[in-house]
């Protein structure tokens, strides 16, 4: 671990922030170099529940952390040696670490929010909308119980929001292959509850107006179909009176690593948008 400051943000790589047995959970953590009471976001990363790197959140990490927002880039336990709940209570051991020791680093455990894309936008959109639910809360080797891991942002991008939707799209992709079946262990046809019980558009309510929604996709996304997903998930947050706004580029699927400043860069475009309204709702 080290920090490592550049421009107007420092960045504190390998950051324990939970531990599973003898697996210590890692994160980076950018954030303004004068930070003083820093708003910040956990970031997710995308990867079918099954690979990924928190890297990919290298360049928006430091464009936020340049315009005063930290983000805490984690790292999370993979499907299928880690199945269901187990990343959900990875991405809320990330709130409730910055809501336990924020404070010493700079962050206001006030002002914390989460975000992730494709299978991070699904862990985080569960996490804003269930993360101090019954089916959540507690879970093994919880390292903050008691800490609540209630995120007042919320920006999932191309996200899963309905996971039997998913699993349907998948097999029409490759009849073989599911991501979301790997993730929960078993199909819709096995248990239709647990695909339920894992899916963010079944927590929305009322109580959600206590989280502010980004919500982003792209419009030719063919690996999660935002007629299948972002679209029914905004309704569903609209009809529960929900702050949301959105961002759509005329991209396809798995672009938020690009750096920002690529000419016709979908980050470079989300970038901006995402700042004023983190600096308008963290």
């Amino acid at each position: 671990m080290h920090d490592a400051p550049h421009h107007k943000h420092k960045i504190v790589e390998g950051l324990e922030y939970a531990r599973r047995g003898a697996e210590a959970l890692t994160g980076d953590l950018y954030l303004p170099a004068d930070a003083v009471n820093a708003p910040c976001l956990v970031a997710v990363h995308g990867g079918a529940w099954q690979r990924g790197q928190r890297a990919n959140y290298r360049h928006l990490g430091r464009f936020l952390a340049d315009n005063g927002v930290g983000l805490f880039a984690i790292s999370y336990r993979f499907a299928p040696k880690n199945r269901f709940p187990a990343a959900v209570h990875d991405a809320r051991a990330g709130i409730q670490f910055l809501r336990s020791k924020g404070a010493g680093m700079g962050v206001d455990p006030n002002r914390i929010g989460v975000m992730g894309d494709s299978a991070g936008g699904h862990l985080a959109s569960l996490v804003a909308l269930a993360g101090d639910h019954e089916n959540f809360k507690g879970g093994p080797d919880d390292a903050y119980p008691g800490v609540s891991a209630h995120a007042k942002v919320c920006v999932p991008v191309y996200g899963v929001y309905d996971m039997a939707a998913q699993w349907e799209a998948d097999r029409l992709m490759s009849p073989s292959v599911s991501g979301s079946e790997v993730f929960l262990g078993l199909s819709p046809i096995d248990d239709r509850f647990a695909y339920h019980k894992a899916s963010p558009i079944n927590y929305i309510s009322h109580a959600s107006k206590k989280t502010a929604f980004f919500l982003c996709w792209g419009a030719r996304d063919d690996v999660v179909d935002p007629s299948r997903q972002a679209e029914p998930f905004l309704a569903a947050l609209k009809r529960a009176d929900v702050n949301v706004r959105t961002c759509v580029v005329d991209g396809p699927h798995f672009w938020l690593s690009d750096p920002l400043d690529e000419p016709g860069s979908f980050s470079g475009f989300l970038a901006p948008r995402l700042l004023r309204f983190l600096q308008a709702n963290l």
